[in-house]
């Protein structure tokens, strides 16, 4: 995987650096939680049993780089996001960060459920390092941000947990710090929000900022991270590309349980190679040039190049047009009717009718192939686009019919 560079070609500098990180939790067999249960059991001991959270990881992140943490639940994800923001602190290993930090990682962190959300913006700026007369200049650009005007007033403990995501992420949006790290929390807000975060993280990636975002949506994983890394059991299991290491979570995640009784305990499926990978996806208008945003009713073109990273057989490509709440809104697919060696590219061109109204849409694709019955797959995404018109936005294509409504004469 290639290192991050600036313009003049140098490797940008290191900002995050992480070695031999381990973190231990002791958890208890047996809680005691009153006072009456201590009264009547003074010298009853309590047994923890340890669990291993992290176990020696170590990598580092450069400026500008977008990096994603992956694995499935329990592997160790937010409890290495919450050490990197010190909200933990670990047990062994290093953790140097250069530059001011904005993290975004536990719902209500940070807040006081007693004040306004007009005096929760100016304590949560200068805990980021914001002073106290830039932290109130900003507030009302983050109440707007977060499109909580009419509740300004109205104390935290009354809001609702989407109100809480939209104040939290608004507050290190606009915080503008040199690190944003980034946990899952987003799920909770509404989709409208959820894509305004996303343009967020569009536009900071295209300015340069170091993000650390750790998530499952792989998709994402793919479209925006530069380098992922895959936790598994809190142990480091791989760190590179994005396509590799949705690939790898993938395996973790749908593995069979056959596979699993003929592999040594404890010992991770084994990982082929990507099926293809992406050298180049464009949109273009009728005229030919490259274009983000499509007119509503304006056919869409697609010019794709694919290159197979390994021996495929009849390759299959599953095309889905995904609306901005993940709603498949069509498909179509093609398959290769002969083999295509390693190296070699696949062209995929062509025009599709444009019925989407008005919206956010992405093109994911799904390569796979039957290896004698053992289906591999490979999900990416290939294109992010922005349908634009004037219509109203009801559902979400417009058909085309020739249904009319007239007024019929008594007794026909």
């Amino acid at each position: 995987m290639p290192v991050r560079t600036r313009g003049g070609g140098e490797p940008a500098p290191v900002v995050i650096e992480v070695r031999d990180l381990d973190k231990v939790f002791r958890i208890p067999d047996q809680r005691i939680d009153s006072l009456k249960e201590r009264a009547t059991h003074p010298l009853r001991r309590v047994h923890h049993r340890r669990l291993q959270a992290l176990r020696d990881v170590s990598f580092e992140v450069r400026s500008g780089e977008f990096f994603g943490i992956v694995g499935r639940n329990g592997s160790g994800k937010s409890t290495l996001l919450k050490i990197l923001a010190s909200i933990y602190r670990a047990d062994r290993g290093t953790v140097r960060m250069a530059g001011r930090l904005a993290p975004f990682i536990e719902l209500g962190v940070g807040f006081n459920p007693e004040l306004t959300s007009r005096d929760n913006v100016v304590l949560n700026g200068v805990l980021m390092g914001l002073s106290r007369r830039e932290a109130e200049r900003r507030r009302d650009e983050v109440i707007d941000f977060a499109e909580l005007r009419e509740f300004t007033d109205l104390k935290l403990k009354n809001y609702s947990s989407g109100m809480m995501v939209r104040l939290a992420f608004a507050i290190m949006v606009q915080a503008d710090a040199d690190i944003m790290l980034v946990d899952e929390v987003l799920a909770v807000g509404d989709a409208a929000f959820a894509q305004k975060c996303m343009d967020v993280f569009h536009e900071r990636r295209r300015a340069g900022k170091t993000i650390v975002l750790v998530t499952h949506d792989m998709t994402t994983v793919q479209s925006l991270c530069h380098r992922a890394m895959l936790l598994h059991d809190g142990e480091l299991r791989f760190i590179g590309g994005p396509e590799e290491a949705a690939l790898r979570y993938f395996r973790l995640n749908f593995d069979t349980p056959e596979a699993q009784q003929a592999r040594p305990a404890g010992e991770l499926p084994a990982v082929m190679d990507l099926n293809v990978r992406i050298l180049e996806a464009i949109l273009r208008d009728p005229g030919g040039r490259p274009i983000e945003n499509v007119e509503q009713s304006t056919p869409i073109t697609i010019n794709i190049l694919l290159e197979a990273a390994r021996p495929l057989e009849e390759p299959e490509l599953l095309f889905h047009i995904v609306s901005e709440a993940g709603v498949v809104v069509a498909a179509f697919s093609r398959t290769l009717e002969q083999p295509v060696a390693v190296g070699e590219r696949v062209r995929v061109s062509g025009t599709i009718v444009n019925p989407l109204v008005p919206g956010r849409y992405y093109l994911d694709c799904w390569v796979g192939i039957d290896e004698q019955r053992n289906v591999t797959v490979q999900a990416i995404r290939l294109l992010q686009f922005l349908v634009y018109g004037t219509a109203p936005r009801f559902g979400v294509v417009t058909l085309e019919n020739d249904v009319v409504a007239e007024l019929e004469e008594p007794g026909t």
